[in-house]
This record gives C-alpha cells, sequence and structure tokens, in this order.
C-alpha cells in the first residue's frame, strides 16, 4: 500500500470541493482510495460559526455531553470524540463543525470524483483527529466513507493454529484514515489530501445506510459500555444514546 500527501493552496468556504481535488489530484487509478480532511469538507458545506457558540453547539451537535476538565466527551454520529468534532485550528476567529451527514457528504464527493475521473472503483474517507484512551497524542478516524467496505469480518476464518475466531472484526476505514492523516499531518503542512494505493480493500456500491450501519457498534455489547453506563438514566432499548447533556 502506497499513501501519497497531496500539498494544496489554502481552501475557502464554500469553494468547490470537487474541483480542488481534481485540480490538484488530476489522475487516479481504479481502486484507488482519496482521504480527504473533514474540514475542507466542512468548509465546502460552510459549516462555520463564531468562537461564542461553541459550547452551545458542541450540546446541539453530540447525542451525550460530559463536560470534563479538558474538553466536552461527546458521543456524534455513534462515534466517541471531544467536542462534536468542534475545532478551532487551521481558521481564524471561527470555529469549524463536521459535515452535517459525513456518509451522505463522503458519497457525494465520490460521485463527482468518479464522473470526473471516469472510474468504477474509487474510495473517499473523511478524516478527523480523535484521542484514545490513555494514549498520548492524536490519531485519525474516518467520520465518514463511500465506495468501500469499512470493516472486514473474521468471525469464523481460522488462526495460524486452526483455531476459530469468534470475534474479530478489522475497522478498515478507521485505520486507513489514521494511515492517511499521518502523512497528512496535523499543522501547517496544508495537506488536506492524501491517494491511497493499493490499499486491501473491497469496493462496493453501499448505501449510505449500509455504511452507517456496518461499522457502528451496539452500545450495549461495546468493550466501554461501562463507563457510560453510570451516566445513563436508564438502559437504553437502542445501539446510540439518547440525547443528554451532563455536568460534572
Amino acid at each position: 500500500m502506497k499513501i501519497t500527501p497531496i500539498k494544496t493552496e489554502i481552501f475557502k468556504a464554500k469553494q468547490n470541493l470537487p474541483a480542488f481535488i481534481f485540480k490538484h489530484l488530476p489522475k487516479v487509478k481504479e481502486g484507488d482510495i482519496i482521504a480527504i480532511s473533514s474540514k475542507v469538507a466542512a468548509l465546502w458545506e460552510g459549516r462555520l460559526s463564531p468562537i461564542s457558540q461553541k459550547e452551545n453547539l458542541i450540546k446541539k451537535e453530540s447525542s451525550f455531553a460530559l463536560k470534563t476538565a479538558l474538553c466536552h466527551f461527546t458521543i456524534k454520529d455513534g462515534m466517541v470524540m471531544t467536542n462534536a468534532g468542534i475545532d478551532e485550528s487551521n481558521i481564524k476567529n471561527k470555529i469549524i463543525l463536521l459535515p452535517k451527514d459525513s456518509y451522505k457528504t463522503a458519497a457525494k464527493i465520490r460521485a463527482a470524483l468518479m464522473k470526473k475521473y471516469k472510474v468504477k472503483k474509487l474510495g473517499v474517507i473523511l478524516t478527523d483527529s480523535m484521542i484514545l484512551p490513555l494514549r498520548a497524542g492524536v490519531i485519525a478516524a474516518a467520520v465518514g466513507y463511500s465506495g468501500f467496505d469499512g470493516v472486514a469480518d473474521y468471525r469464523g476464518a481460522k488462526d495460524i493454529y486452526g483455531r476459530k475466531l469468534k470475534m474479530t472484526l478489522v475497522d478498515i476505514a478507521d485505520t486507513l484514515a489514521s494511515a492517511a492523516a499521518l502523512m497528512m499531518g496535523e499543522a501547517s503542512e496544508q495537506c488536506p489530501l492524501a491517494l491511497i494505493e493499493n490499499a486491501p480493500v473491497k469496493f462496493s456500491a453501499k448505501s449510505i445506510a449500509a455504511t452507517k450501519k456496518e461499522i457502528k457498534y451496539p452500545l450495549e455489547s461495546d468493550l466501554y459500555y461501562p463507563f457510560f453506563k453510570p451516566y445513563l438514566k436508564k438502559k437504553p432499548q437502542n445501539p446510540q444514546l439518547k440525547k443528554k447533556s451532563i455536568k460534572n
């Protein structure tokens, strides 16, 4: 697999993103994947707001918000993240939200680029920084993706000693997002795009709903559920947390 970061000029709010990508990446092959910073996708949609609105928007944009000493610990679109993905870096005197529907945005970008590139197999990933529990530094995750299977199911397969795997699912989308973000950088690199070649993925044309469903894990079955449970007034009946905001 090969990942190439793409240096660009600064992307402006409401600029045409597919045209911007095509300008800086005029050629792709069948089976390539394009990683795109969620910030430029959000700028394309005009998802900007005054800094003064940050606290209110964090609560509005998330399904769960717990205020801590460093940030709001939130769940948005089935993902654990800080401050509902709202950020002040690489933007002047404003805050950037995540795209309104990152999976829909990824699918829209992919459709436009497939037409321009004249390819049938193309993946798109929207990346954003994430923090793992008890680990220093940020990695990245796919807040949205389109065009390939984001999860590989190894249940039933055998390991090197012939033992059947019972629970192993491989999170391909987030792993690729983190690898791409490592090359794209987090500061002044000015590389909001990366080309991923020869990735070990299965290309598919799933619906947006099916793509969302494959990667979201049921809350009550999740490894971290015991940490969420004390903050829930009652046990939820569905995989997503009910809307609430809690202050410590």
